[in-house]
């Protein structure tokens, strides 16, 4: 993470968020990175609409990291009841991975969820068949719930699935 500025994303920067997310989840330029999500899911992890739609809505954030003036990462924070903010989006450029900029960026979402939304508790999806990325996260703190939600397998806005056992496990910590 050294020499990475992170800073609350505008409306002018959704291109470069668009770009980012794109390459760290989904394509060929993914697997350069090892969080990808090429092999369970096509088509698009997000569009520009999306984006602005979280970057406008003042219960969430997206948090952008920059170096030498563009985008390598970034994380979604928003606020989900009393007490509990969810963390999502967590994107890192593929040539950046492995270098301490996505544990960096977690703890930015949760010093925002604990300082703008008083949150004491920090939940998230992850893709249940990932299992390495549920590795990382419990090695950042995060434990998982027992809850299970389904996958959105017929809404092409969150990718097209390539496996039909695609589901969601909730993972949480407590960030007071």
């Amino acid at each position: 993470m050294i020499g990475a500025a992170i800073r609350m994303a505008t409306a002018a920067d959704i291109p470069a968020l668009h770009a980012l997310v794109e390459s760290a989840f989904r394509g060929d330029s993914a697997r350069g990175g090892w969080t990808h999500e090429a092999d369970l899911l096509g088509g698009q992890r997000t569009d520009p609409q999306a984006l602005a739609e979280a970057i406008g809505d003042p219960d969430k954030a997206i948090l952008i990291a920059g170096r030498d003036g563009s985008a390598i990462g970034c994380v979604q924070v928003g606020q989900a009841g009393v007490g509990v903010s969810t963390l999502g989006l967590l994107a890192v450029r593929p040539d950046r991975q492995a270098g301490g900029l996505g544990r960096g960026l977690v703890a930015a979402a949760e010093a925002h969820a604990r300082d703008v939304h008083g949150s004491t508790r920090m939940e998230m999806t992850v893709i249940a068949a990932r299992g390495e990325l549920i590795a990382w996260y419990e090695r950042q703190g995060y434990r998982a719930t027992g809850e299970t939600r389904p996958f959105p397998m017929d809404d092409p806005r969150f990718g097209l699935p390539r496996v039909d056992t695609l589901a969601f496990v909730v993972l949480e910590r407590g960030i007071a």
